[in-house]
């Protein structure tokens, strides 16, 4: 273990160990999360040290909580007691030996399982003026001290906390397969055959940065011209809280000169690069969950075994590719239009050498489809209840924060689950 991460509460009672910050979810297990928590019993005064790990979907600032309510929804909790223990020891790994020699004796050992229903660590890309934390899925360890683990009555004063960061990250699967493929026929005013559009991917997997290949062929047996071909990126980022909606944004596109003239054919591929240098400007796109100020890139396709409902970002990617048809004559570009056909594509970051995973066919139609159903409205409802004239203090978007209201208003009223519009 070279690196070990530690946050001390500020009266210096308990330290928070850990030895990495970064969590794998193989789609069907995720790493054990393990970690040490240092404490002085004489700081306690006859309290108990409790750590719990949270996936929590942030949709404004902690330091805005001033009208009684929350800008952040947990998804999933878990809590242990580490101080006084209370079971007998269990097996330790290795990495759990070398943080508990490091600490020596008053250090009390701690470890969580994760669902692997779980989303991935993800953030909305802020506005340039905004500032705090960003919108998103994140996954916090907090440790602190208290005479209960999970009482509302009891105030839990700041230093007697300490917490730490991590991510829950997915890596490509190592067996690439083919890429998708999807053709369409289409016919125009005063013309009697169609245009046959096919498009295909050479791969179904690609890594952020790396340039996508389109192998296009059309079969133009119209008297129309295909004037111009465009090939763009979309980013889909589904958002399932109370209900569920999906939000596009476009990351890359490209317009190509190529012609294709009535009764003709064509073939060629063409490459595209989504990157997130590309679109620093646009707010709320979805990028992979970081840590302080790191690079990141564009959020990674989300990998599910298609069978548990998930909760909170799940983003998918396709390729778009658009035919420009027109025709000459006194009407012109009016009996024109376009033709359109779309490709699912999985745009994720490489696994580190030695580590090894596999795309089963459940998760490839998961990632594929973008899949995410209505979720149940819980019965907390506080943290919605919010007047929209407080939008100004959110860094969430204010679509996506008026589609929340207005949609939960609605839920409430017409008494069952609405699908949220967010639309820009």
């Amino acid at each position: 273990m070279s690196k070990v991460f530690k946050k001390t509460s500020g009266n210096g009672t308990i330290a928070l160990y850990l030895g990495k910050r970064d969590f794998v979810d193989n789609v069907d297990s995720v790493e054990i999360v393990e970690g040490v928590v240092k404490v002085d019993p004489s700081g306690l005064d006859d309290r108990k040290v409790y750590v719990y790990l949270a996936c929590a979907f942030r949709y404004g600032s902690d330091d805005l909580d001033v009208i009684g309510l929350s800008f952040r929804r947990d998804i999933w909790l878990h809590r242990v007691q580490v101080y006084p223990p209370t079971g007998g020891s269990e097996a330790k790994s290795p990495m759990m030996e070398s943080l508990m020699k490091k600490v020596g004796e008053q250090g009390h050992a701690f470890s969580f399982q994760m669902p692997p229903n779980l989303p991935c660590s993800v953030s909305l890309q802020p506005g340039p003026n905004d500032s705090g934390k960003a919108c998103g899925v994140d996954f916090e360890i907090k440790a602190y001290i208290a005479n209960a683990p999970d009482n509302p009555d009891e105030v839990i004063e700041k230093k007697d906390t300490c917490r730490l960061m991590i991510r829950k990250i997915q890596f490509a699967p190592a067996n690439n397969k083919a890429g998708a493929k999807a053709d369409i026929s289409k016919q125009f005013m005063m013309s009697d055959k169609p245009v046959h559009l096919e498009a295909s991917l050479e791969k179904e997997v690609y890594y952020h940065g790396d340039p996508i290949t389109v192998k296009v062929q059309i079969n133009n047996e119209t008297n129309k011209t295909v004037k111009k071909i465009k090939i763009s990126v979309d980013q889909l980022t589904s958002v399932v809280l109370y209900s569920s909606d999906t939000y596009v944004k476009e990351v890359c596109a490209q317009e190509f000169g190529e012609t294709v003239n009535a009764n003709s054919t064509f073939e060629k591929s063409f490459q595209v690069t989504p990157l997130l240098a590309n679109n620093k400007e646009k707010r709320g796109l979805a990028v992979d969950g970081r840590l302080k100020d790191e690079d990141t890139s564009l959020a990674s396709t989300t990998l599910s075994q298609g069978e548990k409902e998930m909760q909170g970002i799940i983003i998918s990617y396709k390729v778009k590719v658009t035919l420009t048809v027109s025709s000459g004559g006194l009407l012109g570009g009016f009996t024109g239009s376009d033709v359109v056909v779309e490709l699912p594509v999985t745009l994720m970051s490489p696994k580190p050498a030695g580590q090894i995973s596999q795309l089963t066919p459940r998760m490839i139609e998961a990632a594929s489809q973008g899949k995410s159903s209505l979720m149940q409205r819980t019965q907390n409802t506080k943290e919605l209840v919010i007047s929209k004239e407080k939008h100004k203090m959110l860094k969430f978007p204010l679509y996506i924060f008026n589609s929340i209201i207005n949609n939960y208003e609605n839920s409430v009223i017409e008494g069952h689950k609405s699908v949220w519009n967010f639309s820009a």
